[in-house]
Formats: structure tokens, C-alpha cells, sequence
């Protein structure tokens, strides 16, 4: 009954391909209930409605430094450093 996470993103329809993104803008988790899978659990959510909608991609940017988030996103999914 307790919010302790969220997850905002933006849906990216492509125009040159028929297919839709989805960007992860935002994931947050209140300082005491991190490490219990809470943003593993937000990210599977969105997977999961990503499978049903049809969207080709989920991605997410994280900043070089974030060791928490990088290695949360590299242990989810593929990961790609950009410049």
C-alpha cells in the first residue's frame, strides 16, 4: 500500500520503420528499499507491457559513474556505451 518506486519513460514511434521505442527517463527508489528488486520489478512490469503492446525496444541511459545503475541495466539487458 506503500509507494517506494516509480518509473517514467517516453514511447518513441519510429516513422522510417513501423515500429515503437520506449526510453526510460526516470527510475527511482526510495533510499530504504533499494537492493529488495524493486526497480528489477518496475523494469519486468514495463517488459512485460512492452511484449504486449508490440514495442520493439526498451532502452535507458545512465551516466558513467552510476556503478548502481550501470550494473543494474547491463544485468537486465544489453548494454551499448555511446558517446
Amino acid at each position: 500500500g506503500e509507494v517506494v518506486g516509480g518509473l517514467a519513460g517516453y514511447l518513441l514511434p519510429k516513422f522510417e520503420q513501423e515500429h515503437t521505442e520506449c526510453y526510460i527517463y526516470d527510475l527511482a527508489v526510495d533510499a530504504a528499499h533499494r537492493r529488495q528488486g524493486v526497480a528489477t520489478a518496475l523494469i519486468g512490469a514495463l517488459q512485460q507491457l512492452a511484449a504486449e503492446r508490440g514495442w520493439s525496444v526498451i532502452f535507458v541511459q545512465a551516466d558513467l559513474g552510476d556503478d548502481p545503475a550501470i550494473a543494474l541495466y547491463t544485468k537486465l539487458g544489453t548494454r551499448a556505451d555511446v558517446l
